[in-house]
């Protein structure tokens, strides 16, 4: 306000100047005009550029935009100071060079003057048009060039949601908040009504990679270990909720709060009820490390869940094939060394629907390993994702502190164990959240053989896992696995495509099938329909084998998460047996599949 009431005033001076300083100077008609066309000179240019100037500077502009279009107007009120001087000029000059008389026709002189006044009127006219237009060209020309020297400060401009109608009072708050261990410090900050607010963000993780979304747009862009920016946040008139984007780390606690003090009670928010409970306290093999790009929360809010497009009877189409459920004999020796790959692939998980899923090799589940008791694996994790991913072997008894670190993208590691006992055992990313890593494919199985185990005619491994989808082409929503709200559950990573690609044997045929349950929160019954069980494994034991006393079989094989084991069989009769989870609704919603018996 004190500047347009400045501009105001000068405005009105000069123009008063323009109209006594003729008249004080005296000396006719002719010249107080020559003194009005010099103290008019490029009139229409320098009063839209002082003006309009002006009223950009009363916007909450960038402040490089203020400084160019302040210049203007300057220079706009200082250019009337050489026009009076010129004035002066040309009003002494016209005394000295009055007019001729008018002699001969006086009314045709006259008349011919005005039509010569009156067409010199109408092209100052149109002069005057053109001059307005290149004020207005040179003022967007400054706001232009403001823009451009500091284009992160244009988010000043969008203040207008968050300062809620507060009138600004020209301070800047100005805090530091640091991103680690699933937290915001401080998580909250107090800023009065009307200040601008410029938030210092700092990531000190050690590995995790982070960022701070508010609720009114404003996002900081994700933050390595060790990097900072600051965020400009612009006017604050109310409450707005924040959190970092990053897939579960809003639900793990990750929260951030600005408390517009002095303002009515209105809060900007983005569904932002985060953990009830998530703990960010450091644990060996729940590594609290979870950096990435792709997987954002942000982007799966508002957005339709892919779910929308489930039908588990649809055909996959032509170009679809099952994930080969049999089992290859273990490999020889007794060292086993693979390198496993993480990436971020946007893969088919049911027809029609598509996630974007991080995965080892590439698959889901990954690569099965087998061997035997005392054999030796050594594995070489290479993250090649946009976050940071680990690995644990439930096979493996070692202390979780190294070999189960989370490692940033570009990093790698080697994990080594000994297996020590049979069993089917689970590994998967021990990155927190770590239901939403397993969630979104990052799982698989570990065979190591009981010894004498008996051969048999097929062997088959079944991984039953669940998919809490996000949009199209999204990667895993994190409120709907903390709900538990599963949309489909599946063996070996895609709803019901053994329906599609029915498994095959033969009548008498000895069938053994291992399962792995992986969860992350559902249970297991599988159950075979039509068949019988002589034969079950569970957790390391034989809980039945053939010809026992009791001449007795099992139904199911009941699995809790992170359990697994093995059922053997021989078919009666030829005809198409389907495989379940006998938990029906789970069986409805993918956890489906069909064996062709024939003779």
């Amino acid at each position: 306000m004190p500047a347009l009431a400045a501009g105001f005033t000068a405005q009105v001076l000069f123009g008063a100047l323009s109209y006594l300083l003729p008249v004080v100077l005296g000396g006719g008609p002719a010249a107080v005009r020559a003194a009005n066309t010099e103290f008019a000179r490029f009139g229409a240019l320098r009063i839209t550029i002082i003006n309009l100037g002006l009223a950009i500077c009363l916007l909450p502009v960038p402040s490089w935009v203020r400084v160019l279009c302040s210049g203007l107007v300057a220079l706009g009120l200082a250019a009337f100071l050489p026009l009076i001087f010129r004035g002066i000029r040309a009003s002494r000059r016209a005394k000295k060079n009055p007019p001729e008389p008018v002699t001969g026709n006086r009314k045709a002189q006259v008349r011919a003057t005005k039509e010569e006044r009156a067409a010199q009127q109408k092209q100052e006219n149109r002069n005057s048009l053109g001059l307005a237009a290149a004020g207005v060209a040179a003022v967007l020309f400054a706001v232009a060039g403001g823009v451009a020297l500091d284009p992160s400060a244009t988010t000043a401009i969008n203040a207008s949601s968050t300062s809620a109608g507060v009138a600004a009072t020209g301070e800047t708050t100005r805090v530091s908040v640091e991103a680690k261990d699933m937290r915001f410090t401080p998580a909250s900050v107090d800023v009065p009504a009307g200040n601008r607010l410029i938030i210092d963000l700092k990531n000190t993780d050690d590995e995790d990679v982070h960022d701070l979304v508010l609720a009114d747009g404003h996002d900081s862009g994700r933050l390595a270990p060790g990097e900072s920016t600051s965020l400009d946040v612009g006017i604050i008139g109310s409450d707005i909720d924040g959190w970092c984007s990053i897939a579960g780390h809003k639900q793990m606690g990750m929260v951030f709060t600005v408390n517009a003090t002095g303002a009515a009670a209105t809060r900007d928010a983005g569904d932002n009820d985060a953990a009830d409970g998530g703990s960010a306290d450091a644990m060996p093999g729940m590594d609290h490390d979870s950096a990435q790009s792709t997987g954002d929360d942000a982007a799966n809010e508002g957005t339709a869940s892919a779910a929308s497009g489930l039908d588990f009877m649809a055909d996959p189409g032509k170009d679809f094939s099952a994930q080969d459920a049999e089992l290859p004999p273990a490999p020889g020796g007794t060292t086993h060394k693979e390198i496993f790959t993480v990436t971020e692939v946007e893969q088919v998980v049911a027809a029609n629907v598509r996630q974007k899923l991080w995965l080892f090799n590439d698959t889901m589940p990954g690569p099965t390993l087998r061997g035997k008791v005392g054999d030796v694996f050594e594995i070489t994790l290479v993250n090649d994702g946009s976050m940071g991913h680990s690995i644990d072997f439930h096979a493996g008894e070692l202390a979780p502190d190294k070999p189960m670190r989370t490692i940033a993208p570009g990093k790698s590691l080697t994990y080594t164990f000994k297996a020590t006992h049979s069993g089917i055992w689970m590994y998967h990313c021990a990155t927190m959240p770590m239901s939403s890593h397993i969630a979104n494919g990052m799982f698989g199985a570990v065979i190591i053989d009981p010894p004498e185990l008996p051969a048999v005619d097929k062997e088959f491994v079944f991984v039953q896992s669940e998919f809490y989808l996000g949009p199209q082409g999204g990667v895993v929503d994190s409120e709907k696995v903390r709900r538990e709200e599963p949309d489909a559950v599946v063996f070996n990573g895609f709803a019901s495509q053994y329906d599609h690609e029915p498994l095959t044997a033969h009548v008498g045929e000895r069938v053994r099938i291992w399962v792995l349950n992986v969860g992350p929160n559902r249970s297991s019954a599988f159950h075979i329909i039509g068949g019988q069980f002589d034969t079950v494994y569970k957790e390391g034991a034989y809980v039945l084998r053939p010809d026992n006393s009791e001449k007795g079989a099992s139904q199911t094989l009941d699995l809790e998460a992170a359990q697994g084991g093995f059922v053997e069989l021989e078919f009666a009769e030829a005809g198409h047996y389907p495989f379940v989870s006998h938990k029906m609704v789970d069986a409805e919603r993918g956890a489906h599949g069909m064996v062709d018996v024939s003779k």
